[in-house]
């Protein structure tokens, strides 16, 4: 009893309901690991929109798959992503003859004496601008301010009152907290730091000085030999920026493509890094690796890498997406192919053919791309519009920004690869590109799997990742009849609510799931031992895959 009864008189008392409502988790948070222009390296970065890529990670690049993927998915209805940028260093070549060094993999310079570095790899870079002023601060003073712009994207960044002495404004520090353009690694002894702007910004100032000079003196009507002069001028400032930046460009590398190694790092997993810096974040419900393995067209993921993104969805409840090889130009090479994807997983599923698109970067020549980034966004369109357990497929499934497909199928081609679990994209006359195809690397008819069906998957997988969210509470709480009740009244609640948005086969409640948990399936040695089980039951809605009409003629009645 919480109040103590001293006095005559009425006491209120706030009863417990037991009920802790189970939210469901989000269904479409899309990861893709890959290639980037630019961004931070094995870093989860969350993004809303495309506009987010191209801010953080430079937008579309022909060195990166991904960034198509990645504009693809926001195209066909995406909302939420998080990226994972893998940066392969170039180790140069030694062993020529002269021998040629690595480049840098980040562009480092220096302003009024203080060094700085891009705070990611890559040539981006280049792009940075640096000055330091003593604007409204003692001009001998330690203490000064530091502006820094990215003319690649209309970024600034400034830092005033800051300082190479030790105290709580040092600029490493504060470039480290505060900055997305700049780090700063002070040598010792400390620089002094005096007014400045680092070689570029000079070089570029310089060329500026003279174009305004030679505009002058062509607006004054000066002789012929001063204004060639000054023409001379403008081009020599011309090429000194342009010796400069080329300078700058080739000491710094973009990186190599992408190998296995760089996804599946040794202590990957440990230490968060390349596949497994998704371990960073949250949750996510899709994973995309787009192809990396080989040049343009002809890009493809290996065998193992594949096998290993699998089985991490597995761990994590997430689907993987996977991209037809790009060997598989027809219906034959595609069903020869099957056996050889790395993977059968129940949460994986496989999609052919990809896409013809047209890409901006070659003067929107018709180009091959991976598919996976766009039907994660006719994943994402699908759950906001009619749920989870709906298939995200069908004429409502449509393609935005496909005008082709690398390979066009019929329906007999249809349908040899749909018993063998390959999903296909389909071309048809009033809805154009739509997927036509909703199971699981599982889905094979020969396999009889229950989790033959894309949607049956991950409405279980949204099931367990809610509930082992939404039960935590009881962990330590006493086990017996009072805690059973409450998990049966909140599961069901939970589950209710699906049924009620149709997610469920069955006309009644107990048609469509059920929860047990009482002294049937957690006994009193579970109960020794601190085991409370806890058994949902769903009927999954199934896709209508085929559909069948019947029709006959009806025979006259005849009168006897």
């Amino acid at each position: 009893m919480p109040s103590t009864l001293t006095y005559p008189g009425v006491y209120v008392e706030e009863i417990p309901s037991g009920v802790r409502t189970i939210t469901g988790v989000a269904t479409s948070v899309t990861a893709f690991v890959g290639r980037a222009l630019r961004g931070p390296v094995t870093e989860a970065r969350t993004i809303n929109s495309f506009g987010d890529f191209e801010k953080v990670f430079g937008g579309l690049s022909l060195d990166s798959p991904m960034s198509f993927t990645v504009r693809d998915f926001f195209l066909n209805g995406g909302a939420q992503a998080i990226v994972v940028r893998l940066y392969h260093a170039d180790p140069g070549n030694p062993g020529a003859s002269p021998a040629v060094p690595a480049p840098a993999t980040k562009r480092e310079f220096t302003v009024g004496g203080l060094p700085l570095t891009a705070a990611s790899d890559g040539k981006w870079g280049v792009k940075l601008r640096a000055t330091i002023d003593h604007e409204n601060l003692p001009a001998a003073g330690p203490a000064f301010n530091l502006t820094v712009a990215d003319t690649g994207t209309g970024r600034t960044e400034k830092f005033l009152n800051v300082t190479v002495a030790d105290g709580p404004r040092r600029v490493d520090r504060v470039l480290a907290e505060e900055s997305e353009l700049v780090r700063s690694t002070l040598p010792n002894p400390l620089p002094t730091i005096a007014d400045g702007s680092d070689p570029l910004s000079t070089a570029e100032a310089t060329l500026a000085a003279k174009k305004k000079d030679l505009a002058d003196k062509q607006n004054a009507g000066e002789a012929a030999s001063v204004i060639t002069a000054a023409e001379g001028a403008v081009t020599t400032a011309q090429t000194a920026l342009n010796t400069a930046t080329t300078d700058a460009l080739n000491a710094v590398s973009d990186g190599l493509a992408l190998t296995v190694l760089d996804f599946l790092p040794a202590n990957g997993e440990t230490d968060k890094k390349g596949l497994f810096a998704l371990e960073q974040a949250d949750i996510f419900n899709l994973l995309c690796i787009p192809p990396y393995k080989g040049v343009g067209d002809d890009t493809d993921v290996d065998q193992n890498m594949s096998a290993a993104a699998a089985a991490y969805c597995e761990k994590r409840r997430a689907m993987l997406i996977l991209d037809p090889p790009s060997g598989w130009k027809t219906k034959d090479q595609a069903k020869s192919g099957i056996a050889n994807i790395g993977t059968n997983s129940r949460n994986a599923a496989l999609f052919f053919p990809r896409l013809r698109q047209q890409n901006p970067l070659r003067d929107n020549q018709m180009n091959t791309f991976p598919l996976c980034g766009a039907v994660a966004g006719v994943f994402a369109r699908t759950d906001t519009e009619r749920g989870i357990w709906k298939a995200p497929a069908g004429l409502d499934a449509t393609l935005v920004g496909v005008p082709a497909l690398q390979v066009p199928l019929t329906d007999a081609e249809n349908g040899e690869l749909n018993p063998l679990a390959i999903n296909c994209l389909r071309a048809f006359a009033a809805a154009g590109r739509v997927v036509w195809g909703a199971r699981t690397l599982r889905g094979a008819d020969q396999l009889g799997d229950e989790y033959k069906y894309i949607p049956v998957r991950r409405t279980a997988l949204y099931i367990e990742e809610s509930l082992y969210r939404g039960l935590k509470w009881v962990v330590f709480e006493p086990n017996d009849e009072p805690l059973w009740a409450q998990i049966r009244l909140n599961v069901g609640a939970f589950l209710q609510n699906m049924f009620r948005q149709g997610a469920f086969q069955g006309t009644t409640p107990k048609d469509a799931y059920f929860v047990k948990c009482d002294k049937e399936t957690t006994t009193q040695s579970d109960i020794n031992l601190g085991i409370v089980n806890v058994l949902v039951g769903f009927a999954p809605l199934k896709p209508a895959e085929f559909v069948v009409i019947k029709l006959q003629q009806m025979a006259g009645q005849i009168e006897v």
